[in-house]
């Protein structure tokens, strides 16, 4: 457990993921601490991101027992000829879409403060990669002054005092001196030991946010489309239109399922270094860092001495004896030597700028700038990133579990589009109700030739209304009343039903011979 602490306490989610079992390959219990080095904690992740995997097998056995359910229940729908019910089907794809279209307000949220969390990683990342830079950079400049430049001035002072045995005897406690700063300089930690670029770690950070955000983003308006195109299908019902959205479903789902894997493993794996972060790092800089340094920036309390402070305080009253020594040095012996103003003037320029050096040194090796780039490191992964994780957790598992339900709503709207085109198929053509029926008779042409033929089957079926044949030159247009049979759109119901049959009385002109009725099977005949 992370030592208790002001300013950082670990979340209660991190401690709940922190919990989660862990198994190795062999299903052997793995500590929960935050080791990746080790093989069975990789495994132990593995495992977890496994669960994606064994949600997509249950989508899939749940669709085909749905499907094998939906083709008996059909059999038994065509024995019955009845006309199936849509209403729960309609509800059932409205709540579908509701469901989802909630399950991507959550999942933007959990992206965008997933976003936020490693935003503040590598920002602190960089921040604590540019305190280190300076540390480093100001050692190497101290060091690079004092044992090249330092020692030239001094090698030509002790050519130029040799006659003068107190002026050689300061040049040496001078070089005691130079030797005391450039022994404190090197015991200070130096970084580049530790073969860990903090600016290329930070930078490999962002690459893969970037990606992993914009898939996330992608695959949230790939389920709003998936919903607007669903509507779309149910209102205009196309065969093909349903067969691409079924398709975007199904890659929608094995999506929802292995992003869910990944952030489960993700999000236990991150909050195992939460939970404890301050061991984890201690453990990792032991090589290079001695463990009351790291305590040191990792607490930053009042209470721990400064590492530091002992050797800052060597190179400070060494440096200040070194400026004694030179003006002492500038006031006597450059009347006497000349020459030897201008190598005491380096010198005492090269303890100028060492001693600017020590100062900013002194603050950048302070605690409070690096432990406060630490603290925005873990609340940004600890409380941002893990709780954007457990958002996309959710929307993944939401999101999966509502594409398989809507999945079984999209297969038996399929079934629906192909009871109905039979049921068309079923009625008569002699139906005024039936649309097939209409397009048949919509050749107005072809319906009044169909009339007048029919009329004329149904006189031919009455014996005593046989007219005498004439002449094909007595060609006259058929009787009014026969023409009025279209206005009733040419179906075939009203025209091959005779009058007589009707149960009532025929014209009186039809009873007796007219020669006008000749013209009709000439007519059929044509």
């Amino acid at each position: 457990m992370a030592t208790a602490r002001l300013d950082y306490v670990a979340p209660w989610w991190t401690y709940w993921l922190h919990n989660f079992p862990h198994f190795s390959f062999f299903f052997q219990s793995v500590d929960s601490t935050f080791k990746p080095e080790e093989a069975s904690y990789q495994q132990s992740l593995i495992i977890l991101a496994c669960v994606g995997a064994v949600g997509l097998v249950l989508s899939l056995l749940v669709l085909a027992v749905y499907l094998v359910c939906l083709c008996c229940s059909r059999r038994e729908t065509d024995d019955d000829t009845k006309r199936p019910n849509t209403c729960c089907v309609t509800w059932a794809a409205v709540i579908t879409g509701l469901i989802i279209c909630s399950a991507v307000g959550v999942g933007f949220y959990g992206n965008s403060e997933t976003n936020d969390g490693v935003y503040q990683l590598t920002y602190s990342l960089s921040n604590a990669n540019h305190t280190l830079g300076g540390i480093n950079n100001l050692v190497a400049g101290s060091l690079s002054n004092l044992e090249t430049q330092l020692k030239q001035h001094l090698e030509r002072l002790d050519e130029i005092f040799a006659t003068r045995a107190d002026y050689l005897q300061a040049l040496r406690f001078m070089q005691l001196m130079v030797n005391n700063v450039i022994r404190e300089l090197i015991a200070l930690p130096d970084i580049n030991n530790a073969n860990v670029d903090l600016a290329a770690i930070a930078d490999q950070t962002a690459f893969i946010e970037y990606y992993r955000w914009l898939t996330y983003l992608l695959l949230l308006i790939m389920d709003l489309v998936i919903c607007l195109a669903m509507c779309l299908g149910m209102a205009k019902q196309y065969r093909w239109l349903h067969i691409t959205i079924m398709a975007f479903v199904v890659l929608s789902l094995i999506l929802s399922w292995a992003s869910l894997g990944a952030g489960t493993a993700t999000a236990v794996g991150t909050s195992d270094f939460c939970v404890s972060p301050d061991k984890f790092i201690v453990n990792q800089t032991k090589d290079f860092l001695s463990a009351d340094v790291a305590h040191y920036y990792l607490f930053c309390s009042p209470n721990l001495p400064n590492p530091f402070q002992q050797s800052l305080t060597i190179c400070q009253r060494s440096l200040t004896t070194m400026q004694i020594q030179i003006q002492g040095l500038l006031q006597f012996s450059v009347p006497v030597f000349p020459t030897a103003e201008r190598d005491l003037l380096g010198i005492q320029r090269l303890l100028n700028s060492t001693e600017f050096s020590l100062h900013q040194l002194t603050v950048l090796l302070d605690c409070r700038g690096l432990h406060k780039d630490y603290l925005d490191a873990l609340m940004g992964v600890c409380y941002d990133g893990v709780e954007g994780l457990l958002y996309l957790s959710v929307f993944s598992l939401l999101a999966a579990c509502t594409l398989t339900a809507m999945l079984c709503v999209m297969f038996r709207l399929w079934t629906l589009m192909g009871s109905r085109d039979k049921e068309y198929d079923d009625i008569d053509e002699e139906d005024p109700f039936n649309p097939q029926a209409r397009r048949i008779s919509y050749n107005p042409r072809r319906s009044n030739v169909h009339s007048f033929c029919s009329f004329t089957s149904s006189l031919e079926s009455q014996p005593s209304l046989h007219p005498p044949l004439q002449s094909a030159s007595n060609v006259i247009p058929p009787p009014e009343y026969m023409n009025q049979s279209m206005l009733f759109g040419g179906s075939p119901r009203y025209e091959n039903v005779p009058l007589i049959g009707r149960g009532s009385p025929p014209p009186s002109d039809v009873l007796t011979y007219n020669p006008k009725l000749h013209t009709v099977p000439q007519l059929c005949d044509l």
